[in-house]
């Protein structure tokens, strides 16, 4: 077994009897094929509780300052983690995302950079649009709906996939800036529905 399985069960028999998750949308989740996974951002928590919730194996962006840390710089790669520094064009992440997405894998990312001290969603980056457009690989947009409080229903839900294929097809040239909007709003719908 993995070290990415081991901790994925190990998390999900910690954390599911404290937030007692409701996952909606599974079906959703494309079996195959390079995904790009995009969640809002409102806890630390995020990260474990969209990967051992999904169906398949994610690999995440994580901040480069984690990776300073002396126990997760030997564990991160493990599961499958991959520093990116913040607030600036990192282009070796950008590779590495690129690559993952190629190679029909799921690559986890969490557009606003940073979590939402009010947990309201905010301004996606430009990044996540940037790999949407830049592969072939589907968007599947998932709302994480909180909060996070012991023994409450903690929502993660995925929704339809977005094909930027289609934009491309029709001819629209559209920016990362503009592919993160809709990517954005894709999420807005899930959290205002499913809340």
């Amino acid at each position: 077994m993995s070290l990415y399985s081991f901790a994925k069960n190990l998390v999900y028999a910690v954390l599911k009897p404290i937030y007692r998750f409701d996952v909606i949308g599974r079906e959703n989740f494309p079996k195959d094929g390079g995904v790009l996974l995009c969640a809002n951002h409102i806890s630390v928590l995020d990260p474990p509780v969209v990967g051992i919730n999904a169906p398949r194996t994610v690999h995440f962006m994580a901040k480069e300052e984690l990776f300073e840390t002396p126990i997760l710089k030997h564990l991160l790669p493990g599961l499958n983690a991959f520093p990116v520094k913040r607030g600036m064009s990192d282009r070796e992440a950008l590779r590495k995302g690129l690559s993952i997405l190629r190679e029909g894998k799921v690559l986890g990312i969490f557009p606003e950079g940073t979590r939402s001290e009010t947990g309201e969603l905010q301004k996606g980056l430009a990044g996540c649009g940037f790999f949407a457009l830049r592969t072939d690989a589907l968007v599947v947009p998932c709302a994480i709906i909180g909060p996070y409080k012991k023994f409450k229903r903690l929502k993660v839900v995925y929704g339809q996939p977005i094909d930027f294929s289609v934009y491309k097809n029709e001819g629209k040239k559209l920016t990362p800036e503009e592919a993160t909007e809709i990517i954005m709003g894709e999420i807005a719908k899930l959290i205002n529905e499913y809340k």
